[in-house]
């Protein structure tokens, strides 16, 4: 499958930890860097959706789906393999329908990463209809560090997702 890889800026680093305590969900965490990790899957994303990242304004989303109100960006921060998986968690896939929603991986060099580092890629590995994700099978995933997450979580493994050369959104705004 082809993959769209994105490399992460200090830019975006930077603009991702402005916003990170006004956009963090009160919810459980899987590791100490998921809301970075998203914030940052959401402007690689958008660097290949709108042609730079800057154009999508994180803060106008909380609560939405990520972009257009159509589209959920997962984002994960682990060492990239095809036999990872889009997780949405059960709960947030009953409350919201968004048109799709597409994968992110940030390949880190271990699965403990603790940070996220410029140069480093953030992996656009594919897509899922909302009616995909209600279809898949639910399992808890656990935490990153060991241990039961406490959530189950809707599962696709990435190298079933749609490429993303078959992407069918395009912005309305």
């Amino acid at each position: 499958m082809q993959y769209i890889d994105v490399e992460i800026t200090d830019d975006m680093i930077s603009g991702a930890k402005s916003i990170i305590d006004q956009v963090r969900v009160n919810r459980t965490v899987a590791s100490p860097i998921d809301t970075l990790a998203g914030l940052i899957g959401e402007f690689a994303f958008g660097e290949w959706f709108l042609g730079d990242w800057r154009k999508h304004n994180a803060l106008e989303t909380k609560g939405l789906a990520d972009f257009d109100n159509r589209i959920e960006v997962k984002t994960s921060a682990y060492p990239f393999s095809p036999n990872l998986n889009l997780l949405v968690r059960e709960d947030y896939a009953e409350k919201r329908q968004p048109e799709c929603y597409v994968q992110v991986i940030i390949d880190t060099p271990d699965r403990y990463a603790k940070t996220i580092k410029p140069g480093w890629v953030c992996r656009i590995s594919g897509w899922a209809t909302a009616q995909d994700i209600d279809a898949a099978p639910l399992r808890d995933f656990g935490a990153k560090g060991g241990g039961r997450g406490g959530y189950r979580c809707r599962y696709i493994p990435i190298r079933n997702l749609n490429p993303m050369s078959t992407f069918p959104i395009k912005m309305s705004k």
